[in-house]
């Protein structure tokens, strides 16, 4: 005897009406990043974006299944300008839009206000780059970082500079930002434990471009190191108008001045630039030359700095998926604190205030326009 189903089925064969087999669509993830894609810091944040672009289309292109489902990728980026205001609206965009997950910010003066949005939301938010040590100590369980933190990159930039340098004065220049204070304030402090005396403190803002006046008072109090803290955009232009006022002093900075860009932003003054970064050199990291030339060929620019922290983030978040197979935002976070992934930039851990375990500060200076390690110190 014929189902129901079975005379269906031969009717409309001899109707012509052929009957294709049920599809199943791919289940479609949002994975967040924000970062600044607009104004001066622009090609730090596009650094960031790209990275995280690179790992999504690698994934994609492997195939993910996550509980029996093929899972697609998708990449929702969002522009915070570098601005407190603009990056709660950016974050909250991602959240309404109904990410898994958030890759972002560059900024910690935007990331420490947008923090509070994830955790509200329940929502994992990994930085690649923002290294004040506030953003972890808020006590929200949604946070983790996969850099140093300021507190371990002011101290190492005082030690670099004390064993190559001996300076016996040193100036300190902020930007007013949660970063550039937060950096200066913990090198000022490493400086004045390690026997060196700290002039007072000069503040800048981050969209200076003149600093004429405050690198001529500095300049009256011959500084043998002057730390600035802020990013390259004015970084640059500060170590450039410190070579033509004839400044001898060394100027170091942290991670968001250490870019490859800072020799155009700097000119000649690139020569007397020493800093930070928050992590392994690119050209040590397990992963890093295969990854820049990954990157090198896709993009066809230079990786900046954050690029394979970016990337990372993205595999440290799909690793969550597989570990509690889910695309779920809450089952993600439950997981992410047990995280233990080796990645392009290294063993990927986390402390329990989402802090990253064992991280490593290098060390750089600019040599013929180049970006150089000159030393790499485990934390």
């Amino acid at each position: 005897m014929r189902t129901r189903k079975s005379l269906w089925l031969a009717c409309t064969a001899l109707a012509g009406v052929s009957i294709a087999p049920t599809v199943h669509a791919d289940t479609v993830v949002k994975i967040g990043h924000i970062a600044p894609l607009t104004g001066g810091l622009a090609h730090q944040g596009k650094d960031l974006e790209n990275g995280a672009r690179l790992a999504v289309d690698e994934i994609n292109q492997a195939g993910l299944v996550i509980a029996g489902q093929k899972v697609t990728l998708e990449l929702d980026s969002q522009d915070d300008a570098a601005d407190p205001r603009q990056g709660t609206q950016a974050a909250q965009r991602l959240i309404d839009d109904g990410v898994i997950a958030v890759v972002g910010h560059l900024n910690s003066g935007v990331n420490i206000p947008a923090s509070k949005l994830y955790n509200d939301a329940g929502i994992t938010n990994i930085t690649p780059a923002a290294s004040n040590p506030v953003l972890t100590q808020q006590g929200f369980k949604t946070e983790f970082r996969l850099v140093a933190t300021d507190a371990q990159q002011g101290p190492a930039l005082a030690k670099y500079a004390q064993a190559t340098f001996k300076p016996i004065r040193v100036g300190v220049v902020d930007d007013a930002t949660a970063y550039g204070q937060g950096l200066a304030n913990e090198f000022a402090k490493s400086a004045s434990t390690l026997g060196m005396t700290v002039l007072p403190r000069e503040v800048t803002n981050d969209k200076a471009i003149d600093f004429r006046a405050i690198l001529t008072k500095l300049k009256a109090q011959r500084p043998d190191v002057i730390m600035y803290g802020g990013m390259d955009a004015t970084g640059g232009p500060f170590a450039k108008q410190a070579k033509q006022l004839a400044v001898d002093s060394k100027v170091l900075m942290g991670d968001g001045g250490c870019t490859a860009n800072l020799p155009e932003l700097a000119g000649a003054g690139s020569a007397s630039v020493y800093c930070s970064e928050g992590g392994m050199a690119l050209s040590k990291m397990p992963g890093g030359l295969k990854f820049e030339k990954k990157y090198t060929d896709r993009f066809k620019v230079p990786v900046q700095t954050y690029a394979p922290f970016s990337y990372d983030a993205v595999y440290v978040i799909v690793d969550a998926m597989k570990r509690s197979q889910s695309v779920s935002a809450a089952k993600i976070l439950a997981v992410m604190p047990r995280t233990d992934y080796t990645g392009v930039t290294g063993r990927i851990q986390f402390a329990p205030n989402g802090d990253l375990k064992q991280p490593v500060v290098s060390i750089y200076d600019y040599k013929d326009g180049k970006k150089t390690l000159v030393d790499i110190m485990k934390l």
